[in-house]
């Protein structure tokens, strides 16, 4: 292979980050270098998991990683066959960053810093000799058989191959360069955000956390599962976020006014939460229900609920007649709040759309129409639910396309 050859990633972050490095370490003499539209690498790794970076999720089943992903399930579980989350935990304590798994499933650094990623990246890309470019501006790129010529701040480079890594954009327009090359582009669309819900009392409890919760899109099949954050806007944590993400096109539809039943009990079942509620009235019939609060639930959320339900917490537990004794089940276990709006975590988002994964091969990661230009990360059609997934697709992605990038079967 001749030395002259030339590879560049567009973007700094994840993907552009494992796809230029796993380039330099499978083709040692191509000369690789990174462009970055803003002025710093990384950024969006910095702020992850709350400046912690939850790089991946304990997932050694490939079956099982692949279903965290309501877009790209099908085609990661072929990927993850080349780089797994188990690669992925391998490949960062190889780098000298031990590494904790917490309860949840969730894998971080175990400085909790994200730093430490960010400086790994850089220090590796340093020793392979990666060169390091921000405020590149890409404005169109021009493909033929040969290579790959991009215009960039009113200049224009020629490759032999381009890793694209652009990272997920909420508009269509930000990703036209594409396609007006022919590319196919889904609509882009949110995905992994609270619900807002303006002027609820419910608000009036925000820092409130219940450990286990279902939420379900009223008239959907639709349901996250977890821990529920109430929030000075509405509703957020895990149950939400997971919702969320499956549920992104049709929400995007509903333009975010829908409602939301929520099991504040998880998965209980009103028969058992009859049997009990009666067992309650049976042994603790003299104490007020404020005073006596049979579930999990926080004791302000329970009186809150209560008053939700238009049951007074005064009451004792033996004068709560059938009526009120079903409405507090019904409270309980299929609360209906109206949405009217998301929150996106501007730093953070991700986004359901962008390249089309008919669009590419993803043995190599390479365009099918285009084998010079491959894809990695949020740039495709491809989101994670939350919990350290949407990294593993960036690294999995990014290291098939620096593993394949000179490879070509043409």
């Amino acid at each position: 292979m001749s030395s002259a050859q030339k590879i560049a990633i567009i973007g700094g972050g994840a993907a552009g980050f494992f796809a230029a490095i796993a380039a330099k370490q499978h083709w040692p003499d191509a000369s690789v270098c990174i462009l970055e539209k803003s002025n710093k690498f990384l950024a969006k790794v910095k702020i992850s998991g709350g400046g912690r970076c939850n790089i991946t999720h304990d997932s050694p089943d490939i079956n099982e990683l692949s279903k965290a992903y309501p877009r790209g399930s099908t085609q990661l579980r072929k990927a993850f066959h080349q780089f797994s989350a188990t690669d992925t935990v391998q490949w960062f304590e190889s780098r000298g960053i031990p590494l904790k798994i917490y309860p949840d499933g969730c894998i971080f650094p175990l400085a909790n810093d994200s730093q430490v990623i960010i400086d790994c990246f850089l220090n590796t890309c340093k020793q392979l000799g990666v060169k390091l470019h921000t405020q590149q501006h890409i404005s169109k790129i021009d493909v033929n058989c040969e290579n790959v010529s991009i215009h960039n701040n009113d200049e224009m480079q020629t490759f032999d191959h381009i890793i694209i890594c652009a990272g997920g954009h909420p508009k269509r327009s930000s990703l036209h360069w594409l396609e007006t090359i022919g590319l196919e582009i889904v609509e882009p669309r949110p995905s992994l955000f609270t619900f807002n819900m303006p002027k609820n009392p419910i608000c009036e409890l925000m820092g409130t956390v219940v450990p286990n919760a279902t939420v379900k899109i009223e008239g959907t099949k639709l349901s996250g599962q977890g821990p529920l954050l109430v929030t000075h806007w509405g509703m957020s944590g895990p149950a939400v976020l997971l919702l969320s993400a499956w549920g992104a096109r049709l929400l995007a539809d509903k333009n975010y006014q829908f409602a939301i039943l929520v099991n504040w009990l998880d998965q209980k079942k009103e028969e058992a939460l009859r049997q009990d509620l009666l067992h309650t009235i049976s042994a603790h019939g003299a104490k007020k229900l404020s005073n006596w609060n049979p579930t999990p639930l926080t004791n302000r959320l329970w009186n809150h609920l209560l008053e939700r339900a238009e049951i007074s917490s005064d009451l004792r537990w033996a004068e709560i007649g059938k009526k009120a004794l079903n409405k507090l089940i019904n409270t309980l276990l299929n609360d209906r709040f109206e949405v009217q709006g998301k929150t996106t975590f501007k730093e953070e988002f991700v986004t359901a759309g962008g390249v089309s994964l008919s669009e590419i091969d993803f043995q190599t990661m390479k365009s099918k129409k285009f084998p010079r230009l491959s894809f990695a990360g949020e740039v495709l059609d491809i989101d994670g639910i939350t919990g350290g997934f949407n990294f593993q697709a960036a690294w999995t992605t990014g290291f098939i396309a620096g593993k394949h990038a000179l490879s070509y079967s043409i």
